[in-house]
């Protein structure tokens, strides 16, 4: 069984038939409706296109590319009950990569009237960092999938894993400077993971603290699952927690702080909002600022 699960969004274990040569040849992402943007440092021009692979020796799906989040835009839809400031005949946005205090936030989800701010929820993608390189394992699914490849990739004895441990301390730390921001503006942040990961962070750190998910706290966490569905997968959202900037202080043992003000952070969002990013769930990738 190839360590490879998704390429280019299509389930490698599938019994449908699949034009491997046609995908591999298009490098189309269908989470973001355009080329990949994950290319090897070496060839730049090639995309690599896995978006999960397969690790450990049960065998788990893990998710490596932070696109693949994207699919359906579920992860957005599932933050809607977070715009508690929301009103019917707002215009729903969507920005990324934008700078707060705290550190960069992938994503934006905005209720706006007439180009105006009225609430927004921000929201963080985090998939597991990869050691060593998935290409050779990608070459040798595409080999016994009838693909013409280097003998010298198939032959390859480099290995990948998981770095679990520097992804969830990372992102950890991440959390803890954002979130204040976030507190500090009565503002909700939600950390979209994998349920992996989820699992990885009860075990290595101080996790017992966190709540079943309530709205009244400012930090969520947002665990999803990959269900087969033909000739894809499906993300699922399987569990949901929630705590406060102090909760995210405990799990890394830190002492929380003060923070910043809303205006500030209203000034940077409405200065983005534009046509091209309202949210639109019937258009795939669903908004152009990306």
């Amino acid at each position: 069984m190839s360590r490879i699960t998704e390429l280019f969004g299509i389930s490698t274990t599938t019994d449908a038939t699949v034009d491997w040569a046609a995908l591999v040849k298009a490098q189309h992402c269908p989470y973001l409706s355009r080329k990949c943007l994950k290319n090897r440092k070496s060839q730049p021009e090639i995309a690599i296109g896995t978006c999960t692979v397969r690790h450990g020796a049960d065998a788990r799906d893990v998710i490596i590319c932070p696109f693949r989040m994207l699919e359906r835009k579920k992860v957005f839809t599932d933050c809607l009950h977070l715009l508690t400031q929301n009103e019917p005949g707002n215009e729903l946005h969507l920005l990324s990569e934008i700078g707060i205090p705290g550190g960069n936030v992938d994503y934006f989800l905005i209720a706006a009237r007439n180009g105006k701010v009225k609430d927004f929820v921000g929201i963080e993608f985090q998939t597991l960092d990869t050691t060593g390189t998935v290409w050779p394992e990608r070459q040798r699914f595409l080999n016994k999938a009838g693909l013409s490849v280097l003998q010298a990739d198939v032959d390859s004895s480099k290995p990948f894993g998981m770095n679990w441990k520097m992804t969830a301390k990372t992102i950890l730390v991440q959390l803890h400077h954002k979130v204040e921001t976030f507190e500090g503006i009565h503002k909700h942040f939600v950390l979209v993971i994998q349920d992996h990961l989820l699992a990885y962070m009860r075990r290595e750190f101080a996790f017992g603290h966190l709540n079943s998910a309530r709205v009244g706290d400012p930090m969520h966490i947002h665990a999803y699952g990959l269900k087969p569905a033909g000739v894809h997968f499906s993300l699922e959202l399987g569990e949901r927690l929630s705590t406060d900037a102090a909760g995210i202080a405990r799990c890394l043992g830190l002492q929380a702080s003060p923070n910043v003000g809303l205006d500030q952070v209203v000034e940077l969002l409405e200065a983005r909002l534009s046509s091209d990013t309202l949210l639109d769930p019937l258009t795939p990738g669903g908004f152009t600022s990306l």
